[in-house]
């Protein structure tokens, strides 16, 4: 007497299924991380320039500081980013207490992070975020008027 073979038609099907929901579901997690990231490394980024512009633009470095956290406060909100931590870091060529001399160049450092979206709560651990930095310097020079 033969063994009698069990059907197997559709069997391919469930397997084809069940292997792309495993392989799909990490790689647009993946997809949407990369994205997340970018979206932080470019709002960081504007935030900087706007930040370095504001600074230049005050009338000294007290106010200039102030305006600078609040435009990059501002910046990273318009971006959507409005949960990414913040940190300015304010320099001069000059010195502090004058970067608004007229040779003076202003580097202003924008230091922030953003979690990975979707991550599950089990494997929180490790590292669940990523630093981003920018860098953007601004000739003083290059927003005061030169006289008459």
């Amino acid at each position: 007497m033969k063994p009698r073979r069990r059907d197997e038609s559709g069997s391919a099907l469930v397997e084809f299924v069940w292997l792309g929901i495993l392989l799909l579901v990490p790689l647009v997690w993946i997809i949407v991380s990369v994205f997340e990231v970018q979206r932080g490394a470019f709002a960081v980024s504007a935030a900087a320039r706007a930040a370095g512009r504001a600074y230049a633009l005050a009338p000294d470095d007290e106010t200039g500081m102030a305006r600078a956290r609040t435009v990059a406060r501002q910046t990273l909100d318009d971006q959507g980013a409005d949960e990414m931590p913040l940190r300015v870091r304010v320099t001069c060529t000059t010195g502090r207490g004058h970067c608004h001399d007229g040779t003076s160049l202003i580097t202003v450092e924008i230091s922030s992070g953003i979690d990975l979206p979707l991550f599950p709560e089990a494997l929180k651990d490790g590292q669940t975020s990523f630093a981003l930095d920018a860098r953007h310097t601004v000739p003083v020079g290059q927003y005061i008027q030169a006289g008459p």
